[in-house]
């Protein structure tokens, strides 16, 4: 009698991340791709010697899990009316260690990566469907990381 096989094993495919936004160098696989979940994305991205997103939001939130290293998440508020050029306001900082979970609201401004330049930070990203068969979007930002962004990346 054949034994029935109910697991299936196999690679997970890299995404080619838009460089212009991370501060360094990361490796992207996008899970999604081989799952195909209908609520959300869902990327295992690494963070290579210190390097962090730019400034961004998601429509709809984002869920991080750490799986390597030390990281941190830092929240910003966004100050006046602009929607290219304004200033931003450091809210929150957030170290995160190997299996930390954290939830990011939806349209909240932040930045996450690794937090030393010896060592990688990995993290898988949750990015959810703002509604049923909506692909969720990330809004992102150039910007000092500390007063004022400059304008809003492609």
């Amino acid at each position: 009698m054949q034994k029935e096989n109910l697991f299936t094993k196999s690679g997970i495919p890299s995404k080619k991340a838009k460089v212009n936004y991370f501060t360094g160098k990361i490796a992207a696989k996008d899970i999604s791709a081989k799952i195909k979940p209908s609520t959300e994305k869902i990327y295992h991205v690494t963070f290579k010697n210190g390097a962090r997103t730019k400034l961004h939001f998601h429509d709809a939130g984002q869920t991080l899990i750490v799986t390597k290293g030390k990281g941190s998440l830092v929240m910003y508020k966004k100050i006046g009316t602009g929607t290219k050029n304004f200033k931003i306001k450091k809210l929150e900082s957030m170290n995160l260690n190997k299996g930390d979970c954290v939830h990011i609201p939806a349209k909240r401004l932040h930045t996450h990566g690794s937090t030393k330049k010896s060592e990688d930070f990995a993290h898988v990203a949750i990015n959810s469907f703002p509604k049923k068969k909506s692909e969720p979007k990330t809004i992102w930002y150039e910007s000092d990381f500390k007063t004022i962004v400059t304008e809003q990346l492609p």
